[in-house]
């Protein structure tokens, strides 16, 4: 019965080893994953300078300055979705909160794009561009929405689990391409160590405006990207107020992130954006909008609390279940080790009792017994010599 349980505390023992190996290598691989389900609201809030939609059927386009505005993500997962990949589609609108429902809607966008679960790299390529964008549409137009294929490339609305302190290729959904997110250091956000990313698009690392971009279009004959209007609604000189002016859409922002390092969530953002109509690239001329937006405190928890939810469910899993099991492995171990040492002991006892006054006494070394008076030695005197 003791070799059968010293056998059954290694066998115990060897598996609580192994569990622990798989549960810190390929246990927590596939845990570390951006969930299928996954659904967040993140929401930013600034003010700045933004165009009074009514103004654009009026006699001269409106900038109001100091407007309070509101930036809102909306992102869901979509298909594909399975072990390696996922789809997420963001709806992305700026407002103006002091206007009214379509009233205060400034932009609005609808991007979707196909990403590696763990990495939140883009998967695409030019046969397959895995992602897209919903073409714009009025107000008033009640056509089913239509989409244009888009190809992604690197980080869309999160970062890699494991975020490492360097530059990531992060991808701006109004400018169509990716741009650098530069590592700048560690900051504390609501007592969880972030990872603080910087983004510069069109602007230099001292925000100056120094190679804006070239709206895209979205709509077939590129009408919100070059728009002609006469002077007097540019609200420029001219030699008359009728005169017709071509002016060329331009964008241009800045970007913070703040990461958590071990599940990639972006539990805090920061954003200056300007949207401006000129001439000459780097002589803005009619603001469209240009504001600064910070995620509010509510995004801040909510996106601080997911972070450290994953990376409790990641810790348990690759660290505190690992080391138990280990810890727990190695004593099974000793135990049946020792216990099938003392059982070899007891046989050998059992079966002939003499094996034990060696070395290896059942409870240890064996004192030898004295002989009996009848076996002991006698000493032995000399016979007197007969002289007679």
């Amino acid at each position: 019965m003791m070799r059968i349980a010293a056998c059954g505390l290694l066998g115990l023992g060897s598996a609580l080893i192994i569990a622990a190996l798989l549960l810190s290598t390929y246990t927590s691989n596939r845990l570390a994953k951006i969930p299928l389900d996954w659904d967040a609201t993140l929401v930013s809030e600034g003010k700045g300078r933004a165009l009074d939609p009514a103004s654009l059927s009026g006699q001269k386009f409106i900038a109001d300055p100091d407007k309070p505005l509101a930036l809102q993500e909306q992102i869901s997962t979509v298909s594909p979705a399975d072990a390696t990949k996922v789809g997420l589609q963001a709806g992305i609108t700026l407002r103006r909160t002091d206007k009214q429902g379509d009233a205060g809607l400034i932009l609005a966008t609808v991007d979707t794009v196909t990403v590696d679960r763990h990495s939140a790299e883009a998967i695409s390529s030019d046969d397959n561009p895995g992602g897209s964008v919903q073409k714009p549409r009025a107000i008033e137009d009640e056509t089913p929405p239509t989409t244009i294929a888009l190809k992604h490339e690197g980080l869309s609305y999160r970062f890699p689990f494991d975020t490492e302190k360097k530059t990531y290729q992060y991808f701006d959904v109004v400018a169509q391409r990716a741009f650098d997110a530069n590592y700048t250091g560690e900051e504390d956000v609501n007592g969880l160590t972030a990872y603080h990313f910087t983004q510069n698009v069109g602007y230099d690392a001292n925000g100056k405006l120094v190679e804006p971009v070239s709206y895209p279009s979205l709509y077939d004959k590129d009408e919100d990207s070059k728009v002609t209007a006469r002077a007097v609604q540019w609200g420029v000189e001219a030699e008359r107020e009728d005169e017709e002016i071509t002016m060329t859409r331009y964008y241009a922002a800045q970007r913070e992130f703040w990461v958590d390092p071990v599940s990639g969530i972006i539990v805090k953002s920061k954003e200056h954006a300007l949207h401006y109509y000129s001439r000459d690239a780097l002589k803005p001329e009619v603001p469209m909008v240009d504001y600064t937006v910070q995620s509010n405190d509510e995004t801040v928890e909510k996106q601080v609390k997911a972070a450290r939810d994953t990376r409790d469910s990641l810790s348990i899993w690759s660290n505190i279940l690992p080391i138990t099991f280990a810890a727990l492995g190695v004593v099974a171990l000793v135990g049946g080790g020792l216990l099938g040492s003392f059982s070899l002991r007891a046989e050998s006892a059992l079966i002939d009792p003499g094996l034990d006054t060696v070395d290896h006494g059942f409870f240890g070394r064996r004192s030898p017994e004295k002989p009996s008076a009848s076996e002991a030695d006698t000493d032995k005197f000399p016979s007197p010599r007969n002289h007679l």
